[in-house]
């Protein structure tokens, strides 16, 4: 069985937030005391996201990803992945955190059937990290990944959100990285995911840290970077594998498994590889295979769609199989051809923390 969207598109690949709770405050994802949560009755248990799989595995779903939030904060996350494992046409479940709380928790991830994990790091300085995060240690997050290769987990993807004058100038560094270690860095280009907030309030103008090259943000109470703000601070892929060139010389191109929308390079000799996932500069969505189910039961048929359908209620009122796969397939049918932020599109509804990453 197979799910194909009005544009012909096969959707094999479900993203999961099992929670909108997380243990950062990323200045590009959300304000500093967090974003608004559903209350804990409205979030679906853990049995309630292992059916909604289950159905959406047996209508032609073959990839699932369980984000957040930060879905390491979700204290039955591994019983989570022990029950979608445990389908037999999974072909790939992954995971997307900040990596925080890896090291505790990676080898039973690997144990309950987690076959790989993507972990966001923005910056290789400790300082920049916690400018950036605003929560949590950079030494804490490189101990985590380590944890993931000892138990099994791979391959092993680094993502990276590039922001002109805070981080571009370490795409080098990060290229660095893969020379002799396994790992795959994705620089993604920079969304404006301030959907919800006045464009006037939060970040003043940003000036340039003597020294170090850092823009510090400076932020009002409460803040995050606008969309202004992140449309001036865009950098793009091209920009991105320029610098690194510069440095390591031209870049290769390379293939792993499960690629996904990243467009692959390494550098020559290297373990790992660097890739680049340019949503801005070069629309992925003519090949776009995901839909996403939020952590209070909603699916939406793309990221920056504000167009959702609610799971959760016919769940609990006890809807069957089919009826759930009906409603399913209603939203891969309603699946738009794609976004339009390089024309500045603006979505109203939930932010990213709210959707799952």
């Amino acid at each position: 069985m197979t799910l194909t969207d009005p544009f012909n598109r096969t959707i094999d690949y479900l993203r999961v937030s099992i929670t909108d709770r997380c243990n950062f405050r990323c200045v590009y994802c959300m304000p500093e005391e967090g974003s608004p949560v559903a209350p804990k009755e409205e979030l679906l248990s853990s049995a309630e996201f292992i059916r909604i799989v289950k159905v959406a595995v047996d209508a032609g779903i073959r990839k699932v990803r369980l984000t957040g939030g930060e879905p390491l904060v979700r204290k039955d996350l591994v019983e989570i992945v022990r029950g979608i494992a445990a389908l037999s046409q999974i072909q790939d479940l992954s995971l997307t955190t900040n990596g925080f709380l890896l090291t505790e928790l990676a080898p039973a991830l690997a144990n309950a059937g987690l076959t790989r994990i993507n972990v966001s790091v923005d910056t290789l300085r400790p300082d920049r990290f916690r400018a950036i995060a605003r929560r949590g240690e950079l030494d804490a997050v490189i101990k985590g990944i380590a944890s993931a290769r000892s138990a099994g987990i791979g391959p092993i993807k680094i993502n990276c959100v590039a922001m002109r004058g805070v981080n571009d100038d370490e795409a080098a560094d990060f290229a660095a990285w893969t020379l002799n270690e396994d790992v795959h860095v994705r620089f993604i280009e920079l969304m404006p995911i301030r959907w919800n907030l006045d464009e006037t309030s939060g970040f003043e103008p940003m000036s340039v840290h003597s020294g170090a090259g850092l823009i510090q943000l400076k932020q009002t109470k409460g803040s995050m970077l606008s969309d202004v703000q992140m449309r001036r601070m865009f950098v793009s892929s091209e920009d991105l594998r320029k610098s690194i060139e510069n440095v390591h010389g031209t870049l290769e191109p390379a293939e792993i498994a499960t690629n996904g929308p990243a467009r692959t390079y390494r550098v020559r000799g290297a373990l790992g590889t660097v890739g680049f996932i340019s949503q801005i500069s070069s629309d992925l969505c003519e090949k776009c295979n995901r839909i996403r189910l939020t952590s209070d039961g909603f699916l939406r048929p793309c990221l920056m769609s504000d167009g959702e359908l609610d799971l959760r209620t016919p769940l609990r009122n006890g809807a069957s199989d089919a009826e759930l796969t009906d409603l399913l397939r209603h939203v891969v049918d309603h699946k738009p051809e794609r976004h339009y932020l390089a024309e500045g599109q603006k979505v109203t509804g939930r932010g990213m923390s709210q959707i799952g990453g």
